[in-house]
């Protein structure tokens, strides 16, 4: 366990460094553009990158030792953080404040693929969680990283405001090279006790999407697991897209951000509940339960005008995130032969994270033309204006409610599936559900 903590504390300093960075950037985007569209193409660009590498950075974890991808991992940080670094001093600053300016998107892509080649590390830890942690321990052990990811979330949403504001671009990069460096030192001397990977073909060859695929598709259910969780990404967009928005006709930006900063420890506090208590004998059946807890707070957190309703539901709710992500990488870890973790977890991470961005770019409109005038002069005024409340956060509240009431049908179905039982059973048994022999025909035969 003594490694095993090694590396969550690198990972902590890494993650944090990462996320430091591409919060501070856009931060200091918009305050020297004024442009929301400028913040909002960088997001999008972000989360479809991250969507779209997770084939690439998977395949990097599964050909070289778990160590070496990370050490890939934070040397490539380290050189795209140093070409920011000089792309931001070398250039006028004048330039910085024009949104169509080629030096500032060199700059803002050199920080996003910085932060983003750290994702080769998100995956690698869920195959060292494999290497190092009995079986019968995994779950505790994915609760860690969850913390992990919590504690890095809430520390960098604090302090890149603080360093954007009171020290500027020049240090905040500086620091995210110093930091990078420390974590690499600091790699340097963890060892990783794991076997020798055999790999043949190039780096390319191994970037298999339909042996992968194939692979999957040889445990009975997993697809569907794979396929849930991105429909809840998929309406998880919505409250990405429009929460800010809800919660700023509630209450001032000022007690906004201090909110979510409060209300991010839930992702901590679930974490470390996983940690400790672990997912039970039936984590598949916990990830259900998760789901219809979280869908049905969406339902009711918004039915009233009220910052505390809001607040409550959003706590319990960012409370169960770590937990249905920790359901997923157990199962994952349980279920896929070590070998092929790597891309398995890089496929998964793609599909999944591909649905949020979809719907952050269609439920502006929907919003807009549909649930808003429903609830500002449309029919909804009279149908339910009286006890629900009308005006333009109401129509957004009842998108919100009705998000959550779809959630709700298609988990409570999902629980009912075929799929769903036969995940279950393949999870009980000792062994993975198929050998790296089994892999390698099921690429052949396609």
């Amino acid at each position: 366990m003594k490694t095993f903590y090694s590396i969550l504390v690198n990972s902590l300093a890494a993650t944090l460094t990462n996320t430091f960075v591409w919060f501070a950037v856009t931060f200091w985007v918009y305050l020297e553009t004024k442009s929301v569209i400028a913040t909002s193409v960088m997001a999008g660009i972000y989360f479809a990158t991250v969507a779209l590498s997770g084939f690439f950075l998977g395949s990097i974890v599964d050909r070289y030792k778990k160590k070496t991808s990370m050490m890939i991992s934070g040397i490539a940080t380290l050189v795209l953080y140093v070409l920011a670094f000089l792309t931001y001093v070398i250039t006028p600053e004048a330039d910085f404040k024009n949104p169509a300016n080629i030096s500032l998107w060199i700059l803002i892509v050199l920080c996003l693929l910085g932060a983003m080649v750290g994702n080769i590390r998100a995956i690698a830890i869920s195959t060292v969680v494999t290497i190092l942690i009995e079986e019968d321990k995994r779950d505790k052990a994915n609760g860690l990283v969850g913390t992990v990811n919590g504690v890095s979330f809430l520390v960098a949403s604090i302090f890149s405001g603080l360093v954007i504001g009171f020290m500027g671009m020049t240090w905040m990069l500086g620091l995210a090279v110093a930091l990078t460096v420390a974590v690499l030192l600091h790699l340097f001397t963890i060892h990783i006790p794991e076997k020798e990977i055999v790999q043949t073909g190039t780096h390319m060859e191994n970037i298999d999407i339909k042996g992968t695929i194939a692979v999957v598709g040889l445990v009975p259910g997993l697809f569907g697991l794979i396929f849930f969780n991105t429909f809840n990404n998929f309406l998880g967009g919505v409250f990405m897209s429009l929460m800010d928005a809800y919660g700023l006709s509630l209450v001032s930006v000022q007690v906004w951000g201090i909110l979510w900063g409060v209300l991010s420890l839930g992702f901590i506090v679930g974490g470390l509940v996983v940690a400790r208590k672990g997912l039970g004998k039936k984590p598949l059946k916990t990830l259900f339960v998760s789901n219809i807890i979280m869908w049905t707070i969406c339902i009711f957190f918004t039915i009233q005008a009220s910052i505390v309703l809001l607040a409550v539901g959003m706590f319990i709710y960012l409370c169960l995130i770590p937990v249905v992500e920790a359901t997923e990488q157990t199962i994952l870890q349980k279920v896929i032969p070590h070998e092929r973790q790597g891309r398995v977890f890089g496929f998964a991470q793609s599909i999944e994270q591909a649905a949020s961005p979809i719907t952050a770019f269609m439920i502006g409109p929907i919003a807009k033309f549909i649930f808003i005038p429903f609830m500002t002069t449309g029919a909804g005024v009279e149908l339910i204006g009286s006890w629900f409340g009308t005006g333009t956060a109401r129509g957004l509240a009842l998108l919100f409610t009705v998000t959550g009431v779809i959630g709700l049908i298609v988990t409570l179905i999902a629980m009912q599936s075929k799929a769903y039982h036969k995940l279950s059973q393949i999870y009980k048994k000792p062994e993975p559900a198929f050998t790296e022999a089994d892999a390698i025909q099921a690429e052949g035969d396609i």
